[in-house]
């Protein structure tokens, strides 16, 4: 499903992001990356949700090479991409509802389409009874499970996560892994970024380490 071939990511300040990295996760996985602050983590996931590209090497997403998508193609290649981010980036003068909804609506979908996949999303993360709530009224961990059920509403094959869990407690940590493994059980396949070593050791997880842009851990191709 995600394949990187000794892919290399240089900056045009001259800083190498990543450095001849090789990997691939199938389908159907869950795997967790990680690695300290500015080893690449999200750079990584930049190049899956071809927000960069590759100086050299090749990203291969479902046998696809990402070298070979034009610009035009870029909206299509994500449609199949859910991306749940640290900070939510939730919109905060909207209620519950209408962030879930906002991936249908851009891509104009019929109305009551859209109220089935929100409600539907809304209840695989226990959010459902807050539909109309405006986010700022949600603790933490609701946040969060908004900005994931906003990932998911689209039925994406690849669901990517950046520190989803870096401003909750230890226990609301546990409760949205726990949500992505069940996303994962029905086949949805997955990629966290997380510095959290002590919760994703116990979850027993592939695990693809960073340092300096180097692939240390996780195997190479």
């Amino acid at each position: 499903m995600i394949t990187f071939e000794r892919v290399s990511k240089r900056y045009e300040e001259g800083h190498d992001a990543l450095k001849e990295v090789s990997f691939q996760i199938e389908r159907d996985d869950l795997v967790f990356l990680t690695g300290h602050s500015g080893a690449g983590k999200s750079t990584l996931m930049r190049l899956i949700m071809l927000m960069d590209r590759a100086t050299r090497g090749k990203v291969l997403i479902d046998g696809r090479d990402l070298a070979t998508v034009p610009s035009r193609g870029v909206p299509a290649h994500r449609r199949d991409i859910g991306v749940v981010f640290q900070n939510h980036q939730l919109l905060f003068d909207r209620p519950v509802f209408d962030n879930v909804a906002l991936p249908l609506v851009i891509r104009g979908y019929d109305y009551r389409e859209v109220g089935r996949r929100v409600r539907a999303s809304l209840d695989k993360v226990g959010l459902l009874s807050k539909e109309r709530a405006m986010p700022l009224t949600l603790s933490g961990g609701e946040q969060q499970r908004v900005g994931i059920a906003r990932a998911v509403v689209c039925k994406p094959k690849i669901l990517l996560a950046d520190e989803p869990t870096g401003n909750l407690d230890p226990d609301l940590s546990a409760e949205i892994m726990q949500l992505f493994e069940e996303f994962n059980r029905v086949g949805v396949t997955i990629l966290i970024a997380s510095h959290d070593l002590a919760l994703i050791s116990r979850l027993r997880h592939r695990i693809l380490t960073l340092k300096d842009g180097r692939l240390v851990t996780g195997g190479a191709l």
